[in-house]
């Protein structure tokens, strides 16, 4: 087995001296593993987890979350207090704080570069600019913004370039700290957006502007980390941001959470952040990464791999020895959905024709979920119904659909219904005009994904169609899938914000090559879609949520797996864990006891 002497890698690769005074003696690091490669740190180009998981530290949204609070609980980042908007929800005001200042950067000319509201205007236009053919831009798109789609109409059909200087009502700067947004149409949650610190968090013009085409290597924030060494692929390392402004520890717990309020005792009014440096090793294969936790290379790992459940948390309850090691596990069900998608423009699995919903509807019943819970995941998942994420509005457990159903028989029987017979008794079914039928799942190498790859072949095979798994690291993979090109795929998809209207993007036509890696389009659920978007919280909402859900489940563009119950270990002098739910910041908001880990 590929041994990772991480320890030796970060030593090498970290070898930068500091001039005295710039860093502690013994700067506190924390060590954690990335399970997939970034693909760079400039939001507007990101659509992958793993670059989100960086950004979110270098850069800074007017809004985020407290990190203690359940439910959750908005508080001002950059922004001086919480939204105004108008009673229609399509005008929001927000004022910056004074004194926010970028990173140092050879940009700026030697000078301190202030947060002022136009940095946030840029940022916002950047999505609209075509050159980038940005991941996030369908999402902006709904939030009705019709001045910056003109000013990028006029781009596409003059080919031009976009017009930053060109100042439109939809995100404006009303003085040096006030911006306000004007939009189209009612949104009652676009404090959702602002609050995305991974995207939306304030890029300076000049940054962009000097760098060009290298600034996903180049990032410059205003957030509590800058980027230090970085090997692609591999090793990312964040350290302090020694320009970060005064930010001290006031997360806010709710009452009767002892967990929280202990945190929050321990750790209320230390200066942000506490940690000097974070080291991020890029480790695919859970082995390794589960080795290097137990030899103290990693302070947290999250999660356990499911591979490695029985022997880290059987029965769900941490080993024995790895709480004699005074190893603290964080037990939760998180905001996510694990799903394969069918490409609805592929000539095998796509379309909307009777049979065409028939084979996709067949594979869905044939794939038995609670095998894949019990045996691949050690039982650490719940059955996903719907592409509706836990913990968000729009979430009902007690919902239960046909995803979840697992029938052979019913498979193939409808398969026999619609024409897809073994025709040539080799035992495999061909298509209904006597065409070869072979599904191809895009894959990676992993252990977790093989493990995955054979449920799906026994699965399959069990009612005659052939799969392949055609293996890339999964940022090619995810290029593909933006581009269409990829008949299946299997990924997870954690909700970025409170609300289950993302889960439901993933469905919604104008996502298409975003959200909606299927490629679905069907008119009458577009109109759910926007319906459920426009309203506030209620009763109504929820039925048209519940109609929307029930009308894509119908056509199968997604087969729902699991919700994943994550058992996250860190470390005995790991302070103030805790997985966020719906956003990715928190590095900065954790402690390292020194005298416990020199214990170690």
């Amino acid at each position: 087995m590929k041994q990772y002497l991480i320890a030796a890698a970060l030593a090498a690769a970290l070898a930068v001296s500091h001039a005295a005074g710039d860093a502690p003696a013994e700067p506190k690091v924390l060590r954690v593993a990335l399970r997939a490669a970034e693909t760079g740190f400039d939001p507007v180009r990101i659509s992958d987890l793993y670059s989100r998981y960086v950004t979110a530290h270098l850069y800074e949204s007017l809004y985020t979350y407290d990190p203690l609070a359940r439910p959750f609980k908005m508080k001002p980042l950059t922004a001086a207090a919480m939204p105004e908007h108008s009673s229609d929800y399509k005008v929001w005001t927000v004022r910056i704080q004074p004194g926010i200042y970028f990173q140092d950067d050879p940009a700026f000319e030697g000078k301190k570069r202030e947060l002022v509201a136009q940095d946030y205007v840029y940022t916002y236009k950047r999505y609209f600019d075509p050159v980038y053919n940005s991941p996030t831009y369908s999402q902006l798109h709904e939030e009705g913004l019709p001045g910056l789609e003109a000013l990028r109409e006029r781009s596409l059909k003059n080919k031009t370039p976009f017009d930053y200087d060109r100042e439109v009502e939809d995100v404006k700067a009303l003085d040096r700290y006030t911006i306000r947004f004007t939009l189209s149409k009612s949104r009652p949650r676009f404090a959702y957006t602002l609050a995305a610190t991974d995207l939306m968090g304030a890029v300076a013009r000049e940054v962009i502007e000097r760098y060009g085409d290298e600034s996903p290597a180049h990032p410059v924030g205003t957030g509590p980390y800058k980027l230090g060494p970085w090997r692609r692929s591999s090793l990312i390392v964040l350290e302090r941001n020694p320009g970060y402004r005064e930010r001290f520890y006031d997360a806010q717990p709710a009452a009767d959470d002892a967990a929280g309020q202990a945190i929050a005792a321990r750790l209320k009014g230390r200066r942000i952040p506490m940690i000097d440096r974070l080291e991020l090793s890029v480790i695919e294969e859970s082995q390794p990464r589960w080795l290097a936790f137990l030899n103290g290379e990693l302070d947290i790992i999250d999660p356990v791999p499911p591979d490695l459940a029985s022997a880290a948390v059987p029965g769900g309850k941490l080993a024995p020895n790895l709480a004699k090691r005074g190893i603290v596990m964080h037990k939760v069900v998180n905001s996510d959905v694990t799903v394969s998608y069918f490409n609805m423009e592929d000539p095998v699995v796509g379309g909307y024709t009777p049979e065409k919903v028939a084979l996709r509807r067949a594979i869905v019943m044939a794939y038995d979920t609670s095998r894949e819970i019990g045996i691949v995941r050690r039982g650490q998942g719940l059955p996903a119904q719907t592409m509706m994420a836990p913990h968000t509005y729009g979430y009902d457990p007690a919902f239960v659909t046909d995803n979840s159903t697992y029938s052979p028989a019913r498979a193939n029987a409808l398969l026999d219904i619609y024409g897809y017979l073994d025709r040539d008794g080799d035992g495999w079914r061909e298509q209904p005009d006597g065409s070869a039928l072979i599904l191809r799942m895009a894959s990676e190498a992993d252990q977790l994904t093989r493990a995955l790859n054979e449920e799906w072949r026994r699965d399959m095979a069990a009612i005659g169609i052939r799969i392949e798994f055609p293996t890339q690291q999964w940022p090619e993979n995810m290029k593909a899938a933006r581009a269409g090109k990829s008949m299946m795929w299997r990924l997870g998809l954690s909700s970025a914000t409170p609300d289950a209207q993302q889960g439901l993007a993933s469905f919604y036509g104008p996502e298409s090559g975003s959200e909606n890696l299927a490629r679905f389009k069907l008119d009458a659920f577009d109109a759910l879609y926007r319906k459920s978007d426009s309203m506030p919280d209620g009763p109504e909402r929820l039925e048209v949520m519940r109609q929307a859900n029930l009308l894509a489940i119908a056509y199968a563009p997604y087969k729902f797996h699991v919700h994943r119950i994550y058992a996250d270990l860190t470390q005995p002098w790991v302070l103030g864990y805790r997985r966020p739910t719906f956003w990715l910041e928190q590095w900065m908001y954790y402690d390292i006891d020194p005298q416990a880990r020199k214990a170690r």
